[in-house]
Formats: C-alpha cells, sequence, structure tokens
C-alpha cells in the first residue's frame, strides 16, 4: 500500500445522527430500523456532543429503564469520550489505530464540526483498492 490512501477518500458522509434530548427508545429504534451499531450525537449548533452504541443503549435495560416512564433521553446513555480523526488523517493511520482499540468506527471531525465517519470496512475497501 504504498500510495497514500486519506480517511476522506472513504468515509461516509451521509449519516444517521441523533439529537441529545431524543427520547431513549426513539434513538433505539433508530438504530434497529437503520440496522446501525450506533450513531453521532450532534447538538443543535451541529457539535458533535457524543455517541450512542449498542453497548450504551444495553445499559437501558439494566437500568430498568425501558419500563419507566418516559423522559430519559440520549444524553443520558451516550459516550462523551470521543475518539474522532480526520479527514486528511491516511487510512493506515485509521488501520492502526482500529487495530489498537476496540472500536468498529471513528467519527471523522473537521473545524469542530462532524463530516463523516471511517469505518472498519472502509479501511477493508481501501485495501481492496490497493490490490488492483
Amino acid at each position: 500500500m504504498s500510495r497514500s490512501f486519506l480517511v476522506k477518500d472513504y468515509m461516509a458522509c451521509r449519516l444517521i445522527t441523533l439529537e441529545p434530548d431524543a427520547e431513549i427508545m426513539q434513538a433505539v429504534n433508530v438504530l434497529l430500523d437503520k440496522d446501525i451499531a450506533g450513531a453521532p450525537v450532534v447538538g443543535a449548533d451541529g457539535t458533535m456532543v457524543g455517541v450512542l452504541t449498542e453497548k450504551d443503549c444495553m445499559r437501558v435495560i439494566v437500568d430498568d429503564s425501558y419500563h419507566s416512564e418516559k423522559g430519559t433521553r440520549v444524553s443520558d446513555y451516550m459516550s462523551t469520550n470521543i475518539e474522532v480523526m480526520a479527514p486528511d488523517d491516511t487510512i493506515k493511520e485509521a488501520a492502526s489505530r482500529f487495530l489498537e482499540n476496540r472500536y468498529h468506527r471513528y467519527p471523522v471531525m473537521e473545524n469542530n464540526k462532524l463530516v463523516g465517519q471511517i469505518s472498519r470496512r472502509d479501511v477493508m475497501r481501501a485495501l481492496g483498492d490497493a490490490g488492483d
């Protein structure tokens, strides 16, 4: 893989996002309906404030919130310690980060705004392109 492949060339740009004030069970249903394992949580100003993952949603069951009154919000369960990548990071850097961490995807940020997401599968597509 001698050519420099960049994150921006392989990242997904059309993302499903959630709002921090969304009701948690609505968010769970969005993840299920869209068949995705997680989604960035974006505030009204477009700033990413967290990520809601399947693992975060499992806490809803442990907390028994799915039986409680409505009002439990995405912001109550989302992860806020988010590792991100930049569009000009290389695919090699992305692959290294995936090998070092348990994450399946990273939000891609530019000028403090969410511009995309890079996943392990996206890195695999770059590898496939390198072999062509």
